[in-house]
């Protein structure tokens, strides 16, 4: 009877024992995951709930993708038959717009993305995605398709302005790159592989970023870099926050494929903000100008100058006559900030003053002798003053040109004319004429160099007949409107 009564106990012990401990993981496991560490002889328990995003972000991206894709459209360019003229891959860093395809005797097309920023059909897209095209279509994210106007490009930001005739549309609507975090998740919206409305998200992995991808005069590289996943055919797309805001147009990616391999570049929306209001409004980017050389601080150099911080730029160099120069800033200073916003380095600096025109004040803080003063500088354009810069007439025919040689004219018949060496996008090719045109009369005014196009062009703005010859001998006549 002993036994029994011994058994019994032990075997009441133990089921409370079990019930205890069912009910200990039933609780627990319902909500918190436990991880068990051991730690000389001991076995501590140490929770490590999952909650999913960070503070302050959203479980998912739906919202934001879904207030973003719309107003990112396909963009596909034709080209002339001389497929070099069309966009290439660069590595290790590269553009990634789709590359040129010819077949059947067609002319070369390549596609982009691009991306709505006003209701009335203002889109933005990169420079390379259009540059020497013949045609841009446009093609929304409904499937309505239309064929663009290039109302201007910038080159040195990559960026260019394109307008669709529609009304109604949906739009982006710009955020704030300054107040873009490194490790704060984005998405990148564009049309990969010709594969439209693609979404893939990343997070911010750097910025001011500078790559030397942009072969142009005056560069302004300070590229957001981030790791959401895109490939030939984002070029022009929005990267934006988890809000749906747009941060930033993807242009470029590192890879030596061609394809992503973990890294991709966007430029600042608030570098694009300023670049398409100038070609909107001046059909050119007013780009002010400090007038400086500068260079990056390091440990090397700050103790040979025996300068107190790595934070800034050095200024190595003034421009005569230049907007530092006149304001008192000295070579050897050390600007430390433009507008209360800290520059650390050579983009970041490019891309402050980036956003001010000829004519505008900031005020530069930096370190001389090792003490802190402010300037007041008033900026000015690439020709020393505070003018607003016109569109050069010879700029707007998208065309280089040089004077003709004295055996062509004997060879043509023809007492002088201007060879259209070559074309890029622009009025001249817009209206029909191909390389190799030489260009004998403006308004029926002999034109004998550059110059001649120049002057006859500046004041014009109504229609435009230009007459010449082709190297063939045979004659032409175009005509096309310097406001179309």
């Amino acid at each position: 009877m002993k036994s029994i009564r011994k058994y019994a106990g032990i075997f009441l012990l133990a089921m409370s024992g079990s019930i205890a401990g069912a009910a200990f993981y039933n609780y627990y496991s319902s909500s918190d995951t436990y991880v068990y560490q051991g730690n000389q002889g001991q076995s501590p328990v140490t929770k490590v709930k999952f909650t999913g995003f960070a503070p302050g972000t959203p479980a998912n991206f739906v919202d934001a993708a879904a207030n973003s894709v719309p107003s990112v459209v396909h963009v596909t360019t034709t080209y002339a038959n001389q497929v070099s003229n069309a966009p290439q891959f660069f590595d290790p860093f590269g553009f990634f717009g789709v590359p040129p395809n010819q077949q059947n005797g067609k002319k070369p097309q390549s596609t982009g993305s691009g991306v709505i920023i006003s209701d009335d059909g203002y889109i933005v897209t990169n420079n390379h995605v259009v540059e020497n095209a013949e045609v841009v279509n446009v093609t929304l994210d409904d499937k309505h398709t239309f064929t663009a106007k290039v109302i201007g490009t910038d080159p040195s930001t990559d960026l260019a302005l394109l307008k669709v005739d529609a009304k109604n549309l949906p739009f982006a609507v710009y955020g704030n790159s300054d107040d873009l975090k490194v490790g704060e998740w984005v998405l990148a919206v564009g049309n990969p592989f010709n594969l439209t409305s693609t979404v893939t998200a990343g997070i911010v992995s750097a910025k001011a970023r500078n790559i030397n991808i942009l072969d142009k005069n005056f560069p302004i590289e300070s590229f957001i870099q981030t790791d959401a996943a895109v490939n030939p055919g984002n070029s022009g797309g929005a990267l934006v926050n988890t809000n749906g805001e747009l941060i930033g147009i993807n242009s470029a990616i590192a890879s030596n494929t061609g394809s992503y391999s973990g890294y991709s570049f966007a430029i600042p929306v608030n570098i694009v903000k300023k670049v398409v209001d100038d070609l909107a409004k001046f059909g050119t980017v007013q780009r002010g100008f400090i007038g400086v050389s500068i260079r990056d601080l390091d440990a090397d150099f700050v103790k040979e100058k025996d300068i107190n911080t790595l934070n800034g730029v050095y200024v190595s160099g003034l421009n005569e006559g230049g907007a530092a120069s006149v304001a008192g800033i000295k070579e050897g200073d050390i600007i430390t900030k433009i507008n209360a916003v800290d520059i650390k380095s050579s983009p970041e600096l490019q891309e402050q003053v980036s956003r001010y025109r000829p004519g505008d004040k900031i005020q530069v803080t930096l370190l001389r002798d090792n003490k802190e003063r402010t300037i007041d500088v008033t900026l000015r354009n690439k020709n020393g003053n505070t003018m607003v810069v016109k569109n050069d007439a010879v700029e707007m025919l998208g065309a280089k040109l040089e004077p003709l040689s004295s055996s062509d004219m004997k060879r043509l018949g023809i007492g002088g004319g201007v060879k259209v060496k070559e074309l890029n996008s622009g009025k001249l090719r817009n209206a029909g004429i191909k390389e190799g045109f030489v260009i004998t009369s403006i308004d029926n005014k002999p034109v004998t160099d550059v110059d001649d196009v120049s002057n006859y062009l500046e004041q014009k703005k109504d229609g435009v007949l230009i007459e010449g010859i082709y190297p063939n001998g045979m004659r032409a006549y175009y005509g096309f409107g310097m406001r179309d």
